[in-house]
């Protein structure tokens, strides 16, 4: 597009209405003769004013879709941005000389993005410009949460943002973890157990502990001989059998079983992790499910199953750690058995996971539980026809029901980290300890020797090592709020 000025043969000089020559002239770029090729830069929606020394006749815009070009004198003129790209534009004086070329790049109005951020967070230097459409921010932010707050203010001003800002200080989370499985187990068996053998000596029922022997008639109809032995300790099962069957010896066992329930740990992981990151963690392992193709063929792909653990920690002002946690512990399930083809059987999986976010200090606790299982099993054991006749075939069978519960329960304690200097070694419990000699092991009945207490300096912080460390207090002992 080409803009030709005409003022009845000469050359006119004006300024708008209202506004001074000088205000005029310090909003305006100028463009010299020494250098006739400048690069502007303008906002969608607002205007740039250039000036140039040389009185021009002609401006040509390379794209009137991207900027808009106003002439407001014979030495000045106005660029209005419309579109994010780029354009140029040429201005021809008399007898068509190049007065000059500006190259003009439309982008995101970054002043008004930088006093956005001046505003809302005074303590961070940053800086914000434009490069090829897209805002590039870049500068300090004091920690991750100044800058994920700036980053989203940015993309309001445009959706392509360039993360070029450092964090003063990235944090590091070490999360220590414990999984434990608290068992409750309830069991009862109750009924008769037999020892029965044929006079040919052939094992006909087992159903219990033979402790000895005695050959009595059972039924002569039957034809048998049956080594009937009492279960030690139960005298009413003996009874109940002299009762119902007089003149036999019978094996009778009456035995009701109830256990308590168990604790045990499943994992007890450490992750570390920069704030903002994700860290995960498995112990269980992977197992195979044959998968079909598109022509026949048969693939294999893996399962994970185990104890797992993903977590992201994001550390806050304060000391404040923010955790998005998602725990999971899984078995292999072989009631849930499913067979595909050529015979071959997959395995379920008993999976109990969880997915929170909260918020706790350095050095909190907080407990995830009530992720319930619950197992049931029956089983029932008779004599062979016998056990089915009512009321009598009660002392001919046996049943036994387990039910099991289990639940899960997720200790977590977050803790800031930090580095410590390098060279100076790790220290373990292992260092203070040595290997038991003769005399110690067999005669003091010690399988190792204590070096001595460790050293944890008089204050609460350790002594810097090389990795990562924990706050102690002091004197070794090892507290959680």
């Amino acid at each position: 597009m080409t803009l030709a000025l005409a003022f009845g043969g000469t050359l006119a000089t004006a300024t708008l209405p209202g506004i001074a020559a000088d205000a005029l002239a310090q909003k305006m770029i100028t463009l010299t003769a020494a250098k006739r090729t400048n690069s502007i830069t303008v906002p969608v929606g607002k205007s740039q004013d250039v000036r140039t020394d040389t009185p021009f006749l002609e401006v040509t815009l390379g794209d009137p879709e991207i900027a808009d070009v106003n002439p407001l004198t014979d030495r000045a003129l106005s660029i209005l941005g419309k579109k994010i790209g780029t354009t140029r534009v040429s201005v021809y004086g008399e007898g068509r000389k190049l007065v000059g070329v500006f190259d003009v790049e439309v982008s995101y109005d970054v002043s008004a993005l930088a006093n956005e951020l001046t505003q809302r967070f005074p303590g961070a230097k940053f800086r914000v410009s434009s490069v090829n459409g897209r805002i590039l921010l870049g500068g300090l932010a004091p920690d991750s949460i100044t800058l994920d707050q700036a980053l989203s203010i940015a993309r309001e001003f445009g959706p392509q943002v360039i993360n070029a800002v450092q964090v003063a200080s990235p944090q590091q989370v070490l999360l220590e973890v414990r999984f434990v499985e608290a068992t409750r187990t309830a069991g009862r068996d109750l009924g008769v157990q037999w020892n029965a053998w044929s006079n040919n000596g052939r094992f006909i029922g087992n159903i219990g502990s033979e402790k000895g022997a005695s050959s009595l008639p059972i039924a002569q109809a039957v034809g048998t001989t049956a080594a009937g032995v009492l279960s030690g300790g139960n005298p009413f099962g003996f009874m109940v059998g002299s009762l119902l069957v007089k003149g036999m010896h019978i094996d009778v066992a009456l035995n009701a079983l109830e256990e308590r329930g168990l604790v045990r740990r499943l994992a007890e992981p450490n992750l570390v992790a920069l704030s903002g990151d994700t860290a995960n963690f498995l112990a269980g392992g992977e197992y195979p499910i044959p998968v079909s193709g598109t022509l026949g063929q048969i693939s294999v792909e893996y399962k994970r199953y185990g104890v797992s653990l993903a977590f992201t920690p994001t550390v806050l002002g304060g000391s404040i750690i923010n955790l998005k946690i998602e725990p999971e512990v899984s078995q292999i399930d072989r009631t849930t058995t499913v067979s595909v083809a050529n015979g071959i059987s997959v395995p379920g999986l008993t999976v109990r996971r969880a997915s929170t976010t909260l918020e706790l200090r350095d050095g909190q606790s907080f407990m995830l539980a009530g992720l319930l299982q619950n197992d049931s099993v029956t089983a029932q054991e008779q004599f062979p026809w016998i056990g089915d006749v009512p009321v009598l075939g009660t002392l001919f069978s046996s049943k036994s029901y387990q039910k099991k519960e289990t639940d899960l329960v997720i200790i977590v304690t977050p803790r800031l980290a930090r580095p410590a200097r390098p060279g100076d070694p790790l220290r373990t419990p292992l260092d203070n300890t040595l290997p038991a000699n003769d005399l110690d092991f067999f005669v003091g009945g010690k399988p190792e020797l204590d070096r001595g207490p460790a050293v944890r300096g008089e204050t609460a912080a350790l002594r810097p090592f090389t990795g990562h460390m924990i706050e102690f207090p002091q004197g070794g002992a090892y507290v959680v709020p």
